[in-house]
């Protein structure tokens, strides 16, 4: 039964990869354009293989959220993970602040010819705000402004896989390795002190599942450009906390302490 899993991962990533994320992508354009009390950050995707290793990256998606991953690999198969975002956002129809951080650990182990197919499982819990401020014009000239105001506290679970392929990219006489991978992660959300206009309003909770596909184009050794390309979905019906965003962004990460990653 192992054996049969892992053929069917490796089938999964390798002949399928490119048909899902062009899937992924598509359904992006189709999402609407409304807005969410919580803004989902970039997973963490560190790519260990053994004790020393030491993770950073920083991701920016197009509607400005800044994201910072950091990780150290404390053992051979165990690492600790920190996670941060923020975004402020001000616009003439509607301004949006909002802060993440999150802290976790998990297990990670190498598999496959060479040891080139990387597995990692973490866990963790977190906590942040946000704070969105609308602006409507009416027909009579008047303005109306709504505040809606939150703090929330997020626990977590993902699965990163990632295949070291041995495909590169060629560009001004230079081949630049690439690294394929995939996350699954589900998060579960709660809101705390919820205002909207100063006043209390009911808090809202809900559990959101977010695949998510991602690629790294290696720089050198310990440096790689990474896009990634996700959706989220949100399990419960509700009006504010929704799933609003996807997880889209272009950033870099710098891994070092351990074996050369994309060789």
């Amino acid at each position: 039964m192992k054996l049969t899993s892992t053929r069917l991962l490796h089938k999964f990533t390798s002949s399928n990869y490119i048909r899902y994320y062009s899937a992924v992508a598509g359904m992006l354009l189709l999402l609407p354009g409304c807005v969410s009390t919580y803004m989902p950050n970039v997973p963490n995707v560190p790519m260990f293989t053994q004790k020393g290793e030491l993770s950073a990256a920083g991701h920016v998606t197009p509607k400005g959220n800044i994201t910072f991953n950091t990780a150290y690999a404390v053992s051979n198969h165990f690492a600790v993970i920190l996670n941060g975002s923020m975004l402020n956002s001000e616009r003439s129809k509607r301004d949006f602040r909002h802060n993440l951080l999150e802290a976790g650990g998990g297990y990670f182990t190498t598999f496959g010819p060479n040891q080139e197919r990387i597995l990692e499982f973490y866990a963790g819990y977190g906590g942040g705000s946000s704070d969105r401020t609308e602006r409507d014009e009416h027909k009579d000239g008047t303005l109306h402004t709504k505040r809606l105001e939150a703090d929330f506290s997020k626990y977590f679970v993902q699965a990163n896989f990632t295949s070291k392929k041995k495909k590169s990219l060629k560009l001004f006489k230079r081949e630049f390795p690439l690294n394929y991978g995939t996350t699954l992660r589900a998060s579960y959300v709660n809101m705390h002190d919820y205002k909207i206009n100063g006043e209390p309003a009911q808090e809202e909770d809900n559990i959101f599942l977010e695949p998510i596909f991602y690629t790294r184009l290696t720089l050198n050794p310990s440096v790689q450009l990474q896009y990634t390309s996700g959706t989220t979905f949100g399990l419960k019906n509700r009006d504010e906390l929704t799933a609003a965003y996807s997880v889209f962004s272009l950033g870099f990460v710098i891994n070092v302490g351990g074996r050369a990653k994309g060789n």
